[in-house]
């Protein structure tokens, strides 16, 4: 299948969940949503009638290349081209600015929009076959580039040092350098490289663990902590090679890692293979927190599960165009798997002193239950 057979396929379902929700069009200005529609990205409006093709209203770049393309200088300017205007629309109201949404309803003449971008992430979290073949190569380089890590690492280094060595090693494999992120103030580099105390430092932002980061700016991740004996460093760097991501962990050690890091590592491990081995279409996300609860109290290791001063309370995420997309898994989750979901699966523990032990997999749901996309070496990998 090409990637034009595909985004047909993906148009249709999109046009299904507009009928479903009881409106006339969509219209949808962020990144990933437009990729998701036409394999590229501008800036602009995607129109998309419940009916019919869609609409681009472009304002940057010129000579778009996309069929029915119309150069736009303002949103107001859509009413105008249309040949039937909606009598109700949705818009990404959760991503678009007030003031934009605003005047696209009063160009279209309506008071009130319902909400795409919850629908947008609800259709692209069922991936096509189209996509999960990306994923899958996708894996495989990422495999590429956990196996390369132990000769990019030297004695002395700080985890930022050796972050850097990481992002090189990625570009030279084809990163693109970036990923999305949904969410407000969400934004982030390729990963995040954590060691020592920094592994518990609190962050703003909505993933599974922290660290203080390089600048105030951006606080998240690596931030000029000395590698020192007897701690492990948590690599949790994107596999963006394709347009869709691939979430992996992976620890290594400086030295022997303490027994506490190395039970809570084997812990981690088991939970996934539990996950794995239980789950399956149908399955309730809010019992994949249970059971990887079940097993962290069973060891008594709650103090340290997905943090310590801040706790994160889910234990895995959907992923694809965004890193983080549905379904959630979380203790009050109401959503369950279904057959395409791609999701990544992250029972991690924070020891403090020491750094972040556990690892993290990208998962497929199909017919037959659970499939493991990235195949990587599990166990504590030794650096020096």
């Amino acid at each position: 299948m090409t990637l034009q057979e595909d985004l047909i396929i993906r148009q249709r379902r999109v046009q299904e969940a507009i009928r479903n929700a009881g409106y006339d069009a969509c219209i949808l200005a962020t990144a990933p949503n437009i990729y998701y529609l036409t394999g590229i990205v501008y800036s602009g409006f995607l129109y998309l009638p419940v009916q019919g093709e869609a609409v681009h209203f472009v304002r940057r770049p010129v000579n778009v290349g996309l069929e029915r393309a119309v150069y736009i200088r303002k949103p107001e300017q859509i009413a105008d081209e249309l040949l039937v205007r909606p009598a109700n629309v949705m818009l990404e109201t959760d991503v678009l600015s007030y003031t934009t949404c605003r005047r696209l309803l009063a160009g279209l003449g309506l008071a009130e929009a319902g909400d795409a971008s919850t629908m947008l992430r609800r259709v692209r979290s069922i991936k096509t076959p189209f996509e999960i073949a990306q994923i899958r190569h996708n894996a495989q380089i990422h495999k590429a580039f956990h196996e390369a890590i132990p000769s990019l690492f030297c004695t002395g280094m700080t985890d930022l040092e050796f972050q850097i060595e990481l992002e090189r090693k990625m570009r030279q494999l084809g990163s693109i350098g970036y990923f999305y992120a949904y969410g407000e103030n969400m934004a982030i580099f390729m990963g995040s490289v954590l060691t020592g105390d920094n592994a518990q430092t609190p962050s703003p932002y909505d993933f599974a663990l922290g660290g203080a980061g390089a600048t105030p700016l951006l606080p998240i991740g690596a931030s000029g902590e000395p590698i020192l004996p007897g701690r492990i460093i948590m690599v949790d760097m994107a596999g963006n090679y394709t347009p869709l991501l691939t979430d992996v962990s992976r620890v290594y050690a400086c030295g022997e890692a303490p027994d506490i890091a190395r039970k809570a590592h084997s812990v981690s491990i088991e939970i996934c293979n539990a996950m794995l081995a239980s789950a399956k279409s149908g399955t309730a996300c809010a019992e994949l927190w249970e059971q990887a609860m079940s097993i962290v109290r069973r060891e008594k290791l709650e103090q340290y599960f997905m943090g310590t001063k801040q706790q994160a309370r889910f234990v895995g995420h959907g992923v694809g165009l965004e890193i983080n997309e549905p379904p959630v898994m979380t203790p009050k989750s109401k959503e369950v798997l279904e057959v395409g979901t791609v999701f990544a699966y992250e029972p991690k523990f924070v020891i403090p002193g020491i750094g972040a032990a556990g690892i993290e997999n990208t998962y497929l749901v199909t017919d037959s239950g659970i499939e493991k996309l990235t195949d990587i070496e599990e166990n504590i990998i030794q650096l020096a």
